[in-house]
């Protein structure tokens, strides 16, 4: 019973609950709001984190910086036709489509424009189309008939299409039309632009109500060039995050020259790029092999995302989310860890474990080591609660087999464990070692028997030297060998209790870190004060008005002595234990 006494993790919930909430109040006062406390943790383990370049990488300020038509001259009719699909369409206006209006309201009068179309349906974006469109009725110059009017990507647009127009003539689109489009938009995604067509169709017959079945036979007018630069801060970041081991892959919707142009500019790996088409072609183990390689992938749709972060996840990375649109949502899903800003739709906020003022990589970097920090911090109880519980169980299982008289009464254990346990509560305002947040921590059960084999056989043997000299020394030579007499026992009992607490005391101080303790590393005022205190309290219990009802007798002075030797002893122990688990082992 004794034993079983101090098997219970008694503050194991408060210490995980305390970590967390405190890192939570830090994570808020950096400007953020953790929904899921255990997402703390998960960050601190995270080593691939998969961003959406748009908003992320950059700035989010999407400009229209021209619309060309197809003889790469700036033209009203791109940007009014491109004005009634981005106006008329009642979805979640993006960015695209505000930088549209925007455009249109500085160079042309749309007020005349709402008065000339009238709106009569449209066919939503979707990632499988890439391309919106809108369907007007024309009260002017085509006397009442209806237009269609697409933007979307290229590959999809020149496959609904069949006519390009120049100057207001009409041709066919062939083979020749199709290589100089392409190669027109090369050059503007080389300039970092991101590159729509636009095109549209007179008096589209509907197939039942209009539909994307209607999209096709259009009319290519045009090009609409976006421009959205990176951060100043995010290649400093990126870097940051590198040397913090963790993989950065970017995922995005853009074509390949767009992506590589802003990932050169803020100093990504742009040696292997893999488009969607691709990821959609391999098998789920040429996939896994893939993701270990690749740091960009582009064309990429929602469903890609999860495989993707599904295959990292298999591989054994915990991955981590950053998104803040619809196409988000299924990756963070599956994601390990998600983080979104203040501006995304509400559905990512919902979903989302962290939400930021602002989409910022350097903050996500900070977050990143302050999960680690938690991390440590609850594997510092770990640690100490199975070294000190296994040392106990040795140590009283083994002396109830060979002394006469029980170790130490239940009583005076739930003392012990009381004293221990408020020590063990201010483990999450201790520092961590710079040495331990520079890579991410992964838990792992393997690892604990041996490293309770290692340690906490130690504990024990100072417990057994304890009580050897207490039964055998001690105690004869202050009040007789009569051990089944109270006076022996009560005398045997306090002297165990204290060196007892005060090893246990020892274990905090000394596997909190891999470094000698007290002198290369030493732990924060707070916690060096409440540890040394409690084991002061307890100390004086013996000598004091309660220690009869407790099952306890003053100790000589001298005992200070030999259990200050003992922990001496301890220290250096574990410091030589430690020296040869940390060749093998990651402490």
């Amino acid at each position: 019973m004794t034993a079983a006494v101090g098997l219970t993790p008694e503050v194991l919930p408060i210490i995980v609950n305390s970590n967390l909430t405190r890192g939570a109040r830090e994570i808020s006062q950096n400007g953020a709001v953790v929904k899921q406390m255990n997402a703390i943790q998960n960050l601190g383990s995270t080593d691939v984190f998969c961003i959406d370049k748009t908003g992320t990488l950059t700035q989010n300020q999407v400009v229209l910086e021209r619309h060309y038509d197809l003889d790469m001259q700036e033209t009203p009719q791109i940007l009014k036709f491109s004005y009634l699909n981005a106006y008329y369409q009642t979805g979640v206006k993006d960015l695209i489509d505000k930088a549209v209006i925007d455009a249109a309201g500085d160079e042309l009068d749309v007020n005349e424009i709402q008065r000339d179309y009238n709106k009569i349906d449209e066919i939503p974006f979707d990632y499988t189309r890439k391309r919106m469109s809108v369907v007007v009725v024309d009260n002017d110059e085509h006397h009442g008939q209806h237009l269609l009017v697409t933007k979307g990507a290229a590959e999809g647009m020149l496959a609904i299409s069949n006519k390009v127009e120049l100057n207001g003539k009409v041709e066919d689109l062939t083979t020749a039309w199709r290589e100089k489009i392409l190669n027109q938009i090369n050059e503007l995604n080389d300039d970092g632009l991101r590159v729509l067509l636009v095109g549209y169709k007179l008096n589209p017959a509907p197939v039942g109500e209009f539909s994307a079945k209607d999209e096709h036979d259009l009319t290519i007018i045009g090009y609409l060039a976006y421009l959205d630069p990176p951060k100043e801060t995010t290649k400093e970041a990126l870097e940051d995050l590198k040397k913090d081991y963790v993989d950065v892959k970017i995922f995005t919707g853009d074509n390949e020259a767009v992506t590589r142009a802003i990932a050169l500019q803020v100093g990504l790996n742009v040696d292997t790029v893999y488009d969607g088409t691709q990821i959609e072609a391999v098998s789920p183990e040429e996939l896994r092999e893939i993701v270990e390689k690749c740091d960009i992938f582009v064309r990429i749709t929602p469903e890609l995302r999860v495989k993707i972060i599904n295959a990292l996840k298999a591989n054994g990375h915990t991955v981590g989310y950053m998104g803040n649109g619809n196409k988000d949502a299924l990756a963070m899903k599956v994601a390990d860890v998600t983080v979104t800003s203040n501006t995304s739709v509400d559905i990512i906020k919902e979903s989302a474990d962290i939400i930021f003022e602002q989409k910022d990589l350097q903050l996500l970097e900070e977050m990143i080591l302050m999960g680690r920090k938690v991390f440590s911090n609850t594997m510092k109880y770990i640690k100490t609660f199975l070294v000190t519980n296994a040392g106990s169980v040795i140590a009283m299982v083994v002396s109830s087999l060979l002394l006469p008289f029980l170790p130490l009464l239940p009583l005076q254990v739930l003392i012990l464990n009381l004293l221990f346990s408020i020590s063990c509560l201010v483990i999450p305002f201790d520092s961590v070692s710079k040495n331990y947040v520079k890579k991410p921590q992964k838990w792992s059960i393997k690892r604990w028997p041996k490293f309770v084999l290692n340690f906490g056989p130690i504990l024990a043997i100072i417990d057994f030297i304890a009580m050897g000299l207490m039964f055998y020394v001690i105690c004869p030579y202050l009040v007789g060998s009569n051990y089944h007499h109270w006076v022996f026992m009560t005398l045997f009992y306090s002297g165990i209790f204290v060196e007892s607490l005060w090893t246990r005391i020892m274990v905090i101080h000394t596997l909190r870190d891999e470094r000698f303790p007290f002198f290369k590393q030493h732990a924060t005022p707070v916690v060096f004060l409440v540890t040394i205190g409690m084991a002061i309290i307890g100390t004086m219990l013996p000598s004091s008005s309660i220690a009869p009802s407790l099952g306890l007798a003053q100790l000589p002075f001298g005992y200070w002595g030999i259990v200050f030797l003992l922990e001496v002893i301890y220290i250096l122990l574990t410091t030589l234990v430690k020296h040869l688990y940390l060749k093998k082992e990651k402490f």
